[in-house]
Protein backbone atom coordinates (compact mmCIF):
# COMPACT_ATOMS: atom_id res chain seq x y z
CA UNK A 1 0.00 0.00 0.00
CA UNK A 2 1.48 3.37 -0.98
CA UNK A 3 1.43 6.43 1.26
CA UNK A 4 -1.82 8.38 1.49
CA UNK A 5 -1.91 12.11 2.11
CA UNK A 6 -4.25 13.31 4.78
CA UNK A 7 -5.26 16.62 6.35
CA UNK A 8 -5.16 17.17 10.09
CA UNK A 9 -7.16 19.61 12.17
CA UNK A 10 -4.29 22.09 12.42
CA UNK A 11 -3.28 22.30 8.77
CA UNK A 12 -6.09 21.25 6.48
CA UNK A 13 -4.72 22.84 3.33
CA UNK A 14 -1.24 21.36 3.43
CA UNK A 15 -1.15 17.59 2.93
CA UNK A 16 0.70 15.38 5.36
CA UNK A 17 1.67 11.80 4.59
CA UNK A 18 -0.15 9.22 6.68
CA UNK A 19 3.02 8.11 8.49
CA UNK A 20 3.76 11.66 9.67
CA UNK A 21 1.18 11.80 12.43
CA UNK A 22 0.52 14.75 14.68
CA UNK A 23 1.76 13.67 18.15
CA UNK A 24 -1.36 15.27 19.68
CA UNK A 25 -3.61 12.79 17.87
CA UNK A 26 -4.77 9.82 19.92
CA UNK A 27 -3.51 7.22 17.53
CA UNK A 28 -4.16 3.71 18.88
CA UNK A 29 -3.32 2.28 15.41
CA UNK A 30 -6.24 4.18 13.84
CA UNK A 31 -4.23 6.39 11.51
CA UNK A 32 -2.06 3.71 10.03
CA UNK A 33 1.50 4.00 8.82
CA UNK A 34 0.70 2.80 5.32
CA UNK A 35 4.36 2.12 4.60
CA UNK A 36 3.94 -0.97 6.78
CA UNK A 37 1.85 -2.56 4.02
CA UNK A 38 -1.33 -3.27 5.89
CA UNK A 39 -3.86 -5.31 3.95
CA UNK A 40 -6.89 -3.73 2.34
CA UNK A 41 -9.32 -4.98 4.97
CA UNK A 42 -7.19 -3.48 7.76
CA UNK A 43 -7.05 -0.16 5.93
CA UNK A 44 -10.81 -0.28 5.38
CA UNK A 45 -11.42 -0.68 9.12
CA UNK A 46 -8.68 1.51 10.58
CA UNK A 47 -7.36 4.20 8.23
CA UNK A 48 -8.17 7.86 8.53
CA UNK A 49 -9.94 8.08 11.88
CA UNK A 50 -9.28 10.99 14.20
CA UNK A 51 -10.22 10.17 17.77
CA UNK A 52 -11.24 13.09 19.96
CA UNK A 53 -10.31 13.65 23.60
CA UNK A 54 -13.51 11.81 24.55
CA UNK A 55 -11.77 8.59 23.49
CA UNK A 56 -14.56 7.16 21.36
CA UNK A 57 -13.83 3.82 19.70
CA UNK A 58 -16.17 4.24 16.70
CA UNK A 59 -15.91 7.26 14.46
CA UNK A 60 -17.68 10.35 15.77
CA UNK A 61 -20.25 12.32 13.79
CA UNK A 62 -19.53 16.05 13.79
CA UNK A 63 -22.99 17.42 13.04
CA UNK A 64 -22.10 21.09 13.24
CA UNK A 65 -22.34 23.81 10.64
CA UNK A 66 -19.55 25.97 12.02
CA UNK A 67 -16.78 26.12 14.62
CA UNK A 68 -15.78 28.55 17.36
CA UNK A 69 -12.53 30.45 17.82
CA UNK A 70 -10.65 31.44 20.93
CA UNK A 71 -10.86 35.16 20.13
CA UNK A 72 -11.71 37.66 17.41
CA UNK A 73 -8.04 37.66 16.45
CA UNK A 74 -8.08 33.87 16.16
CA UNK A 75 -11.12 34.06 13.87
CA UNK A 76 -9.44 36.68 11.71
CA UNK A 77 -6.31 34.53 11.46
CA UNK A 78 -8.35 31.60 10.18
CA UNK A 79 -9.95 33.78 7.52
CA UNK A 80 -6.82 35.64 6.38
CA UNK A 81 -4.74 32.50 6.03
CA UNK A 82 -2.45 32.90 9.02
CA UNK A 83 -4.04 29.82 10.56
CA UNK A 84 -5.80 26.83 9.07
CA UNK A 85 -8.40 24.66 10.69
CA UNK A 86 -12.10 24.00 10.79
CA UNK A 87 -14.08 26.99 9.58
CA UNK A 88 -17.40 25.87 8.08
CA UNK A 89 -18.71 22.38 7.34
CA UNK A 90 -19.31 23.20 3.70
CA UNK A 91 -15.59 22.58 3.25
CA UNK A 92 -14.06 21.51 6.58
CA UNK A 93 -15.66 18.79 8.68
CA UNK A 94 -13.89 16.03 10.64
CA UNK A 95 -16.44 13.33 9.74
CA UNK A 96 -16.11 14.08 6.04
CA UNK A 97 -12.31 14.11 6.32
CA UNK A 98 -12.31 10.65 7.93
CA UNK A 99 -14.24 9.25 4.95
CA UNK A 100 -11.95 11.08 2.50
CA UNK A 101 -8.79 9.76 4.16
CA UNK A 102 -10.03 6.19 4.25
CA UNK A 103 -11.23 6.16 0.64
CA UNK A 104 -7.98 7.74 -0.56
CA UNK A 105 -6.00 5.02 1.23
CA UNK A 106 -8.14 2.27 -0.33
CA UNK A 107 -7.74 3.73 -3.83
CA UNK A 108 -3.98 4.31 -3.41
CA UNK A 109 -4.58 8.03 -3.91
CA UNK A 110 -2.96 10.94 -2.19
CA UNK A 111 -6.24 12.65 -1.39
CA UNK A 112 -10.00 12.35 -1.81
CA UNK A 113 -12.66 15.04 -2.03
CA UNK A 114 -16.21 14.14 -0.98
CA UNK A 115 -19.31 15.54 -2.66
CA UNK A 116 -23.07 15.50 -2.13
CA UNK A 117 -23.74 12.80 -4.74
CA UNK A 118 -22.08 10.84 -7.52
CA UNK A 119 -23.35 13.32 -10.09
CA UNK A 120 -21.97 16.06 -7.85
CA UNK A 121 -18.56 14.42 -8.15
CA UNK A 122 -18.84 14.35 -11.96
CA UNK A 123 -19.93 18.00 -12.04
CA UNK A 124 -17.00 18.86 -9.78
CA UNK A 125 -14.67 17.08 -12.20
CA UNK A 126 -16.05 19.10 -15.11
CA UNK A 127 -15.78 22.44 -13.32
CA UNK A 128 -12.29 21.70 -12.01
CA UNK A 129 -10.64 20.40 -15.18
CA UNK A 130 -12.57 21.86 -18.14
CA UNK A 131 -13.25 25.34 -19.50
CA UNK A 132 -14.85 26.89 -22.56
CA UNK A 133 -13.00 25.77 -25.69
CA UNK A 134 -11.83 22.46 -24.22
CA UNK A 135 -12.79 19.04 -25.55
CA UNK A 136 -14.18 16.22 -23.38
CA UNK A 137 -13.85 12.78 -24.94
CA UNK A 138 -16.06 10.15 -23.32
CA UNK A 139 -17.20 6.60 -23.83
CA UNK A 140 -20.59 5.96 -25.44
CA UNK A 141 -21.35 3.57 -22.62
CA UNK A 142 -22.20 5.87 -19.71
CA UNK A 143 -24.94 6.45 -17.17
CA UNK A 144 -27.70 8.48 -18.80
CA UNK A 145 -27.40 11.38 -16.35
CA UNK A 146 -23.68 11.71 -17.12
CA UNK A 147 -24.44 12.01 -20.83
CA UNK A 148 -27.16 14.54 -20.03
CA UNK A 149 -24.75 16.62 -17.94
CA UNK A 150 -22.13 16.61 -20.69
CA UNK A 151 -24.51 17.29 -23.59
CA UNK A 152 -26.92 19.74 -21.99
CA UNK A 153 -24.71 21.73 -19.65
CA UNK A 154 -21.01 21.38 -20.40
CA UNK A 155 -21.70 21.91 -24.11
CA UNK A 156 -23.89 24.90 -23.16
CA UNK A 157 -20.87 26.52 -21.52
CA UNK A 158 -18.55 25.98 -24.46
CA UNK A 159 -17.03 22.55 -23.81
CA UNK A 160 -16.95 20.35 -26.91
CA UNK A 161 -18.10 16.79 -26.18
CA UNK A 162 -17.72 13.65 -28.29
CA UNK A 163 -18.12 9.94 -27.71
CA UNK A 164 -16.51 6.70 -28.85
CA UNK A 165 -17.06 3.00 -28.25
CA UNK A 166 -15.28 2.12 -25.02
CA UNK A 167 -13.93 -1.15 -26.52
CA UNK A 168 -12.33 0.51 -29.56
CA UNK A 169 -8.80 1.68 -28.76
CA UNK A 170 -8.27 2.94 -32.31
CA UNK A 171 -11.42 5.04 -32.05
CA UNK A 172 -10.16 6.60 -28.82
CA UNK A 173 -6.87 7.54 -30.48
CA UNK A 174 -8.54 8.92 -33.62
CA UNK A 175 -10.95 11.07 -31.60
CA UNK A 176 -8.23 12.90 -29.64
CA UNK A 177 -8.02 16.58 -30.62
CA UNK A 178 -5.47 19.29 -29.80
CA UNK A 179 -7.95 20.73 -27.28
CA UNK A 180 -8.83 17.41 -25.63
CA UNK A 181 -8.33 17.89 -21.89
CA UNK A 182 -10.20 14.97 -20.32
CA UNK A 183 -10.94 11.39 -21.33
CA UNK A 184 -13.80 10.05 -19.26
CA UNK A 185 -15.05 6.49 -18.96
CA UNK A 186 -16.86 4.08 -16.71
CA UNK A 187 -15.22 0.70 -16.33
CA UNK A 188 -17.29 -1.39 -15.80
CA UNK A 189 -19.96 0.74 -17.45
CA UNK A 190 -23.64 1.36 -16.81
CA UNK A 191 -25.74 -0.65 -17.72
CA UNK A 192 -23.82 -3.23 -19.77
CA UNK A 193 -20.75 -3.54 -17.52
CA UNK A 194 -18.35 -3.02 -20.44
CA UNK A 195 -14.63 -2.81 -19.71
CA UNK A 196 -12.19 -0.19 -20.97
CA UNK A 197 -8.50 -0.90 -21.50
CA UNK A 198 -7.27 1.49 -18.81
CA UNK A 199 -3.60 0.78 -19.46
CA UNK A 200 -4.00 1.79 -23.11
CA UNK A 201 -6.04 4.88 -22.25
CA UNK A 202 -3.42 5.91 -19.69
CA UNK A 203 -0.66 5.75 -22.30
CA UNK A 204 -2.82 7.68 -24.77
CA UNK A 205 -3.54 10.38 -22.21
CA UNK A 206 0.05 10.75 -21.07
CA UNK A 207 1.24 11.06 -24.67
CA UNK A 208 -1.23 13.89 -25.28
CA UNK A 209 -1.24 15.68 -21.90
CA UNK A 210 -4.82 14.61 -21.17
CA UNK A 211 -6.37 13.72 -17.83
CA UNK A 212 -7.79 10.20 -17.60
CA UNK A 213 -10.86 10.15 -15.34
CA UNK A 214 -12.38 6.75 -14.51
CA UNK A 215 -15.69 6.10 -12.81
CA UNK A 216 -14.88 3.15 -10.52
CA UNK A 217 -18.35 2.93 -8.98
CA UNK A 218 -19.15 -0.60 -10.18
CA UNK A 219 -15.81 -2.21 -9.34
CA UNK A 220 -14.85 -0.23 -6.22
CA UNK A 221 -11.28 -0.35 -4.88
CA UNK A 222 -12.05 -3.86 -3.63
CA UNK A 223 -11.85 -5.10 -7.24
CA UNK A 224 -9.93 -2.46 -9.19
CA UNK A 225 -7.74 0.56 -8.47
CA UNK A 226 -7.65 2.70 -11.62
CA UNK A 227 -4.90 4.96 -10.23
CA UNK A 228 -2.61 1.91 -10.17
CA UNK A 229 -3.49 1.35 -13.84
CA UNK A 230 -2.53 4.90 -14.84
CA UNK A 231 -5.70 6.93 -14.30
CA UNK A 232 -5.37 10.47 -12.95
CA UNK A 233 -8.71 10.79 -11.18
CA UNK A 234 -11.17 8.21 -9.86
CA UNK A 235 -14.86 9.05 -9.52
CA UNK A 236 -17.33 7.36 -7.16
CA UNK A 237 -21.02 7.44 -6.56
CA UNK A 238 -20.58 6.50 -2.92
CA UNK A 239 -24.35 5.98 -2.87
CA UNK A 240 -23.75 2.58 -4.42
CA UNK A 241 -21.32 -0.02 -3.09
CA UNK A 242 -19.35 2.25 -0.76
CA UNK A 243 -22.49 2.50 1.35
CA UNK A 244 -23.84 -0.85 0.23
CA UNK A 245 -27.25 -0.64 1.84
CA UNK A 246 -29.03 2.09 -0.13
CA UNK A 247 -29.17 4.55 2.76
CA UNK A 248 -27.65 7.88 1.78
CA UNK A 249 -26.35 9.92 -1.16
CA UNK A 250 -22.73 10.89 -1.74
CA UNK A 251 -19.87 11.01 -4.20
CA UNK A 252 -16.11 11.39 -4.25
CA UNK A 253 -13.06 12.10 -6.38
CA UNK A 254 -9.64 10.57 -5.66
CA UNK A 255 -6.26 11.48 -7.13
CA UNK A 256 -3.05 13.33 -6.40
CA UNK A 257 -3.04 16.35 -4.12
CA UNK A 258 -2.72 18.94 -6.89
CA UNK A 259 -5.73 17.67 -8.81
CA UNK A 260 -7.75 17.19 -5.65
CA UNK A 261 -7.00 20.72 -4.48
CA UNK A 262 -8.57 21.96 -7.72
CA UNK A 263 -11.61 19.78 -7.02
CA UNK A 264 -11.72 20.92 -3.39
CA UNK A 265 -11.92 24.58 -4.39
CA UNK A 266 -14.94 23.79 -6.58
CA UNK A 267 -16.70 22.02 -3.72
CA UNK A 268 -15.78 24.80 -1.29
CA UNK A 269 -17.03 27.55 -3.60
CA UNK A 270 -19.96 25.71 -5.14
CA UNK A 271 -21.28 23.99 -2.03
CA UNK A 272 -21.39 20.50 -3.58
CA UNK A 273 -20.68 19.21 -0.09
CA UNK A 274 -21.22 15.88 1.64
CA UNK A 275 -23.11 15.98 4.93
CA UNK A 276 -21.31 14.77 8.09
CA UNK A 277 -23.94 12.10 8.75
CA UNK A 278 -23.66 10.71 5.23
CA UNK A 279 -19.86 10.70 5.52
CA UNK A 280 -20.13 8.69 8.74
CA UNK A 281 -22.42 6.16 7.01
CA UNK A 282 -19.94 5.79 4.14
CA UNK A 283 -17.01 5.41 6.52
CA UNK A 284 -18.77 2.54 8.23
CA UNK A 285 -19.67 1.09 4.83
CA UNK A 286 -16.02 1.00 3.82
CA UNK A 287 -15.27 -1.30 6.77
CA UNK A 288 -17.12 -4.16 5.08
CA UNK A 289 -16.59 -3.21 1.41
CA UNK A 290 -14.13 -5.96 0.52
CA UNK A 291 -16.14 -8.64 2.31
CA UNK A 292 -19.37 -7.52 0.68
CA UNK A 293 -17.84 -7.34 -2.79
CA UNK A 294 -16.56 -10.90 -2.46
CA UNK A 295 -20.07 -12.08 -1.63
CA UNK A 296 -21.65 -9.95 -4.38
CA UNK A 297 -19.24 -11.39 -6.95
CA UNK A 298 -19.81 -14.96 -5.87
CA UNK A 299 -23.56 -14.53 -6.30
CA UNK A 300 -23.19 -12.66 -9.59
CA UNK A 301 -21.05 -15.37 -11.14
CA UNK A 302 -23.77 -17.95 -10.47
CA UNK A 303 -26.61 -15.70 -11.64
CA UNK A 304 -24.74 -14.90 -14.88
CA UNK A 305 -24.26 -18.60 -15.60
CA UNK A 306 -27.97 -19.21 -15.02
CA UNK A 307 -28.96 -16.41 -17.38
CA UNK A 308 -26.44 -17.43 -20.03
CA UNK A 309 -27.99 -20.90 -20.13
CA UNK A 310 -31.63 -19.83 -20.11
CA UNK A 311 -33.39 -20.35 -23.47
CA UNK A 312 -35.30 -17.05 -23.23
CA UNK A 313 -32.16 -14.95 -22.73
CA UNK A 314 -30.37 -13.92 -25.90
CA UNK A 315 -27.34 -12.11 -24.44
CA UNK A 316 -25.72 -11.66 -21.05
CA UNK A 317 -23.42 -8.65 -20.63
CA UNK A 318 -21.08 -9.71 -17.85
CA UNK A 319 -17.30 -9.85 -18.15
CA UNK A 320 -17.08 -12.74 -15.69
CA UNK A 321 -18.36 -15.11 -18.37
CA UNK A 322 -15.46 -16.79 -20.14
CA UNK A 323 -16.89 -16.07 -23.61
CA UNK A 324 -17.38 -12.34 -22.94
CA UNK A 325 -15.18 -10.28 -25.32
CA UNK A 326 -13.63 -8.38 -22.40
CA UNK A 327 -13.17 -11.35 -20.08
CA UNK A 328 -9.39 -11.49 -20.45
CA UNK A 329 -9.04 -7.71 -20.07
CA UNK A 330 -11.26 -7.65 -16.99
CA UNK A 331 -9.27 -10.52 -15.49
CA UNK A 332 -6.05 -8.53 -15.96
CA UNK A 333 -7.46 -5.30 -14.56
CA UNK A 334 -9.37 -6.70 -11.60
CA UNK A 335 -7.11 -7.67 -8.72
CA UNK A 336 -9.48 -9.91 -6.74
CA UNK A 337 -9.67 -13.52 -7.90
CA UNK A 338 -12.97 -14.23 -9.65
CA UNK A 339 -14.08 -10.65 -9.01
CA UNK A 340 -15.97 -9.18 -11.96
CA UNK A 341 -18.48 -7.06 -10.09
CA UNK A 342 -22.17 -7.73 -9.57
CA UNK A 343 -23.81 -5.55 -12.24
CA UNK A 344 -24.93 -7.17 -15.45
CA UNK A 345 -27.25 -6.55 -18.34
CA UNK A 346 -29.19 -9.29 -20.03
CA UNK A 347 -31.45 -9.20 -23.07
CA UNK A 348 -34.62 -11.27 -23.24
CA UNK A 349 -36.07 -12.73 -26.40
CA UNK A 350 -39.40 -11.66 -27.85
CA UNK A 351 -41.81 -14.44 -27.10
CA UNK A 352 -45.51 -15.32 -27.10
CA UNK A 353 -46.48 -12.33 -29.17
CA UNK A 354 -44.63 -9.92 -26.85
CA UNK A 355 -42.17 -7.44 -28.30
CA UNK A 356 -38.78 -7.14 -26.62
CA UNK A 357 -39.82 -4.27 -24.31
CA UNK A 358 -42.97 -6.11 -23.18
CA UNK A 359 -40.98 -9.29 -22.63
CA UNK A 360 -38.45 -7.39 -20.48
CA UNK A 361 -41.24 -5.79 -18.47
CA UNK A 362 -42.85 -9.21 -17.98
CA UNK A 363 -39.64 -10.58 -16.46
CA UNK A 364 -39.29 -7.54 -14.19
CA UNK A 365 -42.93 -7.56 -13.10
CA UNK A 366 -42.87 -11.30 -12.39
CA UNK A 367 -40.28 -10.93 -9.62
CA UNK A 368 -41.56 -11.21 -6.06
CA UNK A 369 -38.41 -10.58 -4.04
CA UNK A 370 -36.09 -8.54 -6.27
CA UNK A 371 -36.56 -4.77 -5.90
CA UNK A 372 -37.73 -2.86 -8.97
CA UNK A 373 -35.65 0.29 -8.54
CA UNK A 374 -33.07 2.29 -10.46
CA UNK A 375 -30.53 2.17 -7.63
CA UNK A 376 -27.75 -0.42 -7.54
CA UNK A 377 -24.86 -1.62 -5.41
CA UNK A 378 -27.24 -2.57 -2.62
CA UNK A 379 -27.35 -5.60 -0.33
CA UNK A 380 -30.77 -6.17 -1.91
CA UNK A 381 -30.86 -7.35 -5.53
CA UNK A 382 -32.32 -4.66 -7.79
CA UNK A 383 -33.67 -4.75 -11.33
CA UNK A 384 -34.61 -2.07 -13.85
CA UNK A 385 -35.38 -1.48 -17.53
CA UNK A 386 -32.73 1.06 -18.61
CA UNK A 387 -34.44 2.20 -21.82
CA UNK A 388 -37.40 3.51 -19.82
CA UNK A 389 -35.64 4.52 -16.59
CA UNK A 390 -31.94 5.38 -16.28
CA UNK A 391 -31.48 6.11 -20.01
CA UNK A 392 -34.95 7.22 -21.05
CA UNK A 393 -33.93 10.87 -21.53
CA UNK A 394 -31.48 9.88 -24.26
CA UNK A 395 -32.57 9.97 -27.87
CA UNK A 396 -33.26 6.58 -29.47
CA UNK A 397 -30.06 7.05 -31.48
CA UNK A 398 -28.00 7.73 -28.35
CA UNK A 399 -29.50 4.72 -26.60
CA UNK A 400 -28.63 2.56 -29.58
CA UNK A 401 -25.03 3.82 -29.53
CA UNK A 402 -24.84 2.95 -25.83
CA UNK A 403 -26.24 -0.52 -26.50
CA UNK A 404 -29.41 0.12 -24.52
CA UNK A 405 -31.98 -1.94 -26.41
CA UNK A 406 -35.67 -2.32 -25.53
CA UNK A 407 -35.13 -5.91 -24.39
CA UNK A 408 -32.29 -5.04 -22.02
CA UNK A 409 -32.63 -5.53 -18.27
CA UNK A 410 -30.04 -4.32 -15.77
CA UNK A 411 -29.52 -6.45 -12.69
CA UNK A 412 -27.59 -5.55 -9.57
CA UNK A 413 -26.99 -8.84 -7.77
CA UNK A 414 -27.35 -8.52 -4.02
CA UNK A 415 -26.50 -10.58 -0.96
CA UNK A 416 -29.57 -12.77 -0.64
CA UNK A 417 -29.21 -16.53 -1.00
CA UNK A 418 -28.27 -16.94 -4.65
CA UNK A 419 -30.78 -19.76 -5.12
CA UNK A 420 -33.58 -17.33 -4.20
CA UNK A 421 -32.33 -14.70 -6.65
CA UNK A 422 -32.26 -17.26 -9.45
CA UNK A 423 -35.74 -18.57 -8.60
CA UNK A 424 -37.13 -15.03 -8.64
CA UNK A 425 -35.69 -14.31 -12.09
CA UNK A 426 -36.84 -17.69 -13.39
CA UNK A 427 -40.49 -16.85 -12.66
CA UNK A 428 -40.67 -14.40 -15.52
CA UNK A 429 -38.15 -16.02 -17.82
CA UNK A 430 -39.78 -19.44 -17.62
CA UNK A 431 -43.21 -18.01 -18.41
CA UNK A 432 -42.27 -16.05 -21.54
Amino acid sequence: MSQSQIHDEKNLNEPKKANQLDPNWRNDALDLDLDLDYGMQTVAVRAGQHRTDEGEHSEAIFTTSSYVYTSAADAAAHFNGEKTGNVYSRHTNPSVRTFERRLAALENGERAVATASGMGAILTMCLAYLKAGDHLLAANQLFGSSIGLFNNYMAKFGVEVSYVDCFDNEAWANAVQPNTKVIYCESPSNPLAQICDLGYLSQLCKANDILLVVDNCFATPALQRPLDLGADVVIHSATKYLDGQGRVLGGALVGNDKLMQEAFTVVRSGGISMSPFNAWVFTKGLETLKLRMQAHCNNANQVAEFLANHPNVSTVHFSGLSDHPAHELATRQHHMKDGYGAIMGFEVKSSGGLDSKSAAWHVIDSTQMVSITNNLGDAKTTITHPATTTHFRLTPEARAEAGVEDGLIRLSVGLEDVEDIIKDLARGLDSL
